[in-house]
């Protein structure tokens, strides 16, 4: 792959998902966020929202695939 298109694709990942989409307060697991990656990219962030909502509900500081899951069922995807 040459350099431009690996820069390239690293300057696209960065835009599609950078870490500071994520909210301070929760951890999201390597998983939570790759499942997120898979939404659509206009509804990804109220997908987010939705998922942080559903783990400060179970009172839990880690965002799993679980909530990912669960959120996905909600929305009747």
């Amino acid at each position: 792959m040459s350099k431009y298109r690996t820069e390239r694709l690293q300057s696209i990942a960065r835009y599609a998902m950078p870490d500071s989409e994520f909210s301070d307060d929760l951890k999201w697991t390597a998983e939570a966020k790759a499942k997120l990656k898979n939404i659509p990219y206009f509804v990804r962030g109220q997908a987010r929202v939705r998922i942080e909502q559903l783990a400060r509900e179970a009172e839990t500081e880690v965002v799993t695939i679980d909530f990912v899951e669960q959120a996905r069922i909600e929305f009747g995807q």
